[in-house]
């Protein structure tokens, strides 16, 4: 992927306020000195859909059958992909329905078709093994995971670990790193998410 489509996203992302910086609790109960929020992109079709175009490309030479969205941020971003590319999309649902059909995954499919997964940040990557559990359970070979950004390497090796492979259209240091020589943010700005992010090597 060219390093200009990166810089584009990174620059864009910022201007929505997809990229924050100040006091965030995490999910682990860390504190972190800047947010990812990539759910903004629902409000901003360009982007959404620059986001989708890079992740065409990403996809582009995988092997699967089916695009299948992690709700709740990864749902948009699957959809714009799928209407990108024209490839069908599945996913599958946080609870079963305890009504109609009760099931679990959403979608036409058949047992034995490979799934790409799509989210839009991976930090630990529990969340992403937490969301393969049902594909799979169905019936569905999962073998890559295709998210817009990655903060660091321990998502990289707990997929791994179950056989699944990483894409991601741009690390969180790049995208930092990108912001910075777009003078959009300051050197004490990317010297705290440098130094946050070394943690999660």
């Amino acid at each position: 992927m060219a390093a200009a489509d990166a810089r584009r996203l990174a620059a864009a992302l910022y201007e929505i306020g997809a990229v924050k910086f100040g006091e965030f609790t995490l999910k682990d109960g860390r504190i972190s000195p800047f947010y990812l929020d990539l759910r903004l992109l629902i409000s901003h079709p360009p982007v959404l859909r620059l986001a989708a175009r890079l992740l065409a490309q990403l996809a582009d030479g995988l092997a699967f059958d089916r695009i299948a969205g992690i709700p709740y941020a990864g749902l948009p971003l699957a959809v714009a992909l799928a209407l990108d590319i024209n490839r069908p999309m599945i996913f599958a649902r946080k609870e079963a329905k305890t009504y109609g059909t009760k099931q679990l995954v959403e979608g036409e499919f058949r047992t034995g078709e490979r799934a790409l997964v799509v989210d839009d940040v991976i930090t630990s990557g529990t969340a992403k093994i937490e969301a393969l559990a049902p594909l799979r359970e169905a019936g569905l070979v999962v073998q890559d995971v295709a998210v817009v950004v990655q903060r660091g390497r321990r998502g990289v090796e707990l997929l791994a670990q179950s056989g699944v492979r990483l894409h991601a259209v741009v690390s969180a240091q790049d995208l930092f790193a990108h912001l910075r020589a777009e003078r959009v943010i300051g050197e004490t700005q990317l010297a705290s998410a440098m130094d946050f992010l070394s943690g999660d090597q």
